[in-house]
């Protein structure tokens, strides 16, 4: 039996050259990513990959041999739809993301640690936070591809999978709504301190990335700094189909 290849096919690998991916990240606008990601909890960044890089990126669902699982989310009740989580090595595109986002993100995990007077355990590059989680029984990749189609959401989480967790994630648009898909409005609702929760709700339009909290993030109040718990979410598909790649920023026990 043949076994197949683990490169990429070769439009997707020309196109997500590294240096360009790794450009296109470091171009974001990142002190007013910060201020929104301090002011709401998510920001938006500009297009980072193109409708080609995108679809091909969609494509890979079919290749199962890429993925170490596969979640049916009605199964365990998250919502209904489907996704997989990448196994390694992946591919460039998604390899190059993971490592060009990390550093962008490193200050605000710190700045929000010394806020919530919390150890800041994250070094310097993800090759060595990875090793951390993996010394710690985290060793199952978390890149995530999703598919929603007609009628499927999912429920509100946090994605944590162990002790060691990095504050921050990425998810990227791979269909244009209202064009492959209407409904599917990305959903944070964040649990604030003495007060009644507050949602946000955000159209994620193809290529473009939405920085978001894991898992809480400081807030400010008369006594001080607080911790505001965060959950996020997709809203229900209303007609298409929608996939994302998701980048979470450390590893799986």
């Amino acid at each position: 039996m043949n076994t197949p290849s683990r490169q990429i096919g070769g439009t997707v690998a020309a196109a997500a050259d590294e240096a360009d991916l790794a450009t296109r990240v470091g171009q974001v606008d990142w002190s007013g990513v910060t201020d929104e990601v301090d002011a709401h909890g998510c920001a938006l960044t500009p297009r980072l990959l193109g409708p080609a890089e995108c679809a091909e990126l969609s494509a890979l669902y079919e290749e199962t041999w890429r993925f170490r699982s596969t979640v049916d989310m009605a199964r365990y009740r998250f919502g209904s739809g489907q996704y997989r989580y990448f196994d390694s090595p992946f591919p460039e595109p998604v390899r190059q993301l993971r490592q060009a986002f990390y550093p962008r993100l490193l200050p605000i995990a710190r700045d929000w640690a010394a806020k919530l007077g919390r150890s800041a355990p994250w070094p310097d590059t993800l090759d060595e936070w990875l090793e951390m989680c993996h010394a710690a029984g985290q060793t199952k990749p978390t890149p995530i591809l999703l598919r929603y189609r007609q009628g499927d959401w999912n429920a509100l989480h946090r994605d944590l999978y162990g002790d060691l967790v990095f504050p921050l994630q990425v998810v990227i648009g791979l269909d244009e709504p209202g064009v492959d898909h209407t409904g599917g409005e990305f959903l944070m609702v964040e649990q604030r301190p003495r007060a009644q929760s507050r949602g946000t709700s955000t159209l994620l339009r193809q290529g473009h990335g939405l920085v978001f909290t894991t898992r809480d993030r400081p807030v400010e109040s008369a006594r001080g700094w607080s911790a505001a718990p965060v959950r996020h979410g997709v809203s229900t598909v209303r007609s298409g189909i929608r996939h994302t790649l998701g980048l979470v920023f450390h590893d799986a026990a």
